[in-house]
């Protein structure tokens, strides 16, 4: 019964989190701009809230191993609601990057963040045996909806609102953690006495995700969007609808990617649904018509995130449980690094991209992943599978 409240309080946290990022995402630009800041002025505070959010995770795990978890998750949520505050009422660039520099701003990915290493460890003690694939596949779930409906509000509340309410957000995500009972900490008289960050087998890991990122900021959804224009002249009446029917496949195919892992495995799923969907990313270019490309595209998403929550909940489980949070800060720490230079990579080829430039290049680093992902792992199992 504790183990289920533990998990109910985890989704709990992180629907109202990505609640919150989904608002932002869509106004903090715009937000800026109207504070008075320049295109590169606004261009360095998303870069550095980008960065601080990559490595963030690093320093919290760091922190979770003195004070514990659930009190470490919980300043997350207090640095989230300092961040809306920040927001709304400052005016001074200084003060505006320094909202940046909590790692709270909301722009990456709920995969990447302070919280994110400090959540997935909590929620691998609240999901054991085999229960663990389905719970990470929901957890990646309930956080896609909830982020596509705090999207969708921006659009009704006006922007200076939006901080005050992203403030409240993130006190209130720092509730759940302190709710959370101590079958959630690991009991480190278990574990061997080491580092936090498990340097095997996380290195190698660590370097295959990295390369997988890199591939994904090659064919960022901004990237496949300028496409669909230039090559065929689509315009946001159209690219709006196409890239919200991607987010729904995209929230679908979490839930069957939990089903799957049950059935062939961790790394069979990542491997088996992630090389398909580059398979597709490559004939993307070739299409003939919009409709074909929008096709193919639709077909490729359906498959190319189910590896999310496998991986998610592969990396915890391969580790002792003292070290799951130093191994999923490690992680997401070079993938955030990494995919920052795959837009800047496709950017010096935007001139090439009616031609499907960066497709091919994404496509093919990304089955590089893939094969290397297999052959380097594919006898690994993870903890939960070998019982």
């Amino acid at each position: 019964m504790a183990i289920r409240r533990d998990y109910v309080l985890l989704l709990t946290s992180r629907c109202l989190r990505a609640f919150g990022f989904g608002m932002s995402a869509v106004v903090i630009g715009v937000h800026l701009e109207r504070r008075g800041l320049s295109g590169a002025a606004i261009g360095a505070v998303l870069a550095a809230g980008l960065a601080t959010a990559s490595l963030a995770g690093l320093l919290f795990a760091a922190m979770a191993a003195r004070i514990g978890r659930r009190p470490a998750l919980a300043l997350t949520g207090v640095l989230m609601s300092l961040t809306g505050l920040d927001l709304a009422l400052a005016h001074d660039p200084r003060l505006l990057l320094a909202a940046a520099l909590t790692g709270m701003l909301g722009l990456a990915s709920l995969d990447l963040g302070p919280f994110a290493a400090l959540e997935q460890a909590l929620l691998a003690e609240a999901a054991p045996g085999r229960a663990r694939n389905r719970a990470f596949a929901r957890y990646s779930l309930s956080g896609a909806l909830a982020g596509a409906g705090g999207g969708l509000a921006a659009g009704l509340i006006g922007t200076e609102a939006i901080f005050w309410l992203y403030a409240a957000l993130g006190l209130l995500t720092a509730l759940p953690p302190l709710l959370l009972t101590s079958a959630a900490e690991p009991d480190r008289r278990l574990d061997a006495p080491g580092s936090i960050i498990p340097i095997r087998p996380m290195a190698g890991l660590a370097a295959l995700f990295a390369l997988d990122a890199f591939g994904g900021g090659l064919v960022a959804n901004a990237v496949i969007a300028y496409w669909l224009h230039a090559r065929f002249g689509a315009g946001p009446g159209v690219l709006g609808p196409v890239f919200s029917a991607v987010a729904l496949v995209q929230a679908a195919s979490y839930e069957v990617s939990g089903r799957l892992s049950d059935r062939v495995g961790l790394v069979n799923t990542m491997v088996w649904t992630h090389l398909p969907s580059n398979v597709l990313l490559l004939l993307v270019p070739l299409s003939p018509s919009l409709p074909m490309a929008v096709a193919l595209l639709l077909a490729r998403f359906c498959l190319s995130q189910m590896d999310v929550p496998a991986r998610q909940a592969y990396v915890v489980s391969i580790v002792p449980p003292a070290q799951r949070a130093g191994a999923v800060a490690s992680t997401g720490a070079l993938r955030g690094v990494t995919q920052a230079f795959g837009p800047a990579v496709a950017g010096a080829a935007i001139q090439s991209a009616v031609f499907g430039l960066p497709f091919f290049l994404g496509g093919a680093v990304k089955i590089v992943y893939d094969l290397g992902l297999y052959t380097g792992f594919k006898a690994k199992k993870a903890e939960h599978e070998l019982t």
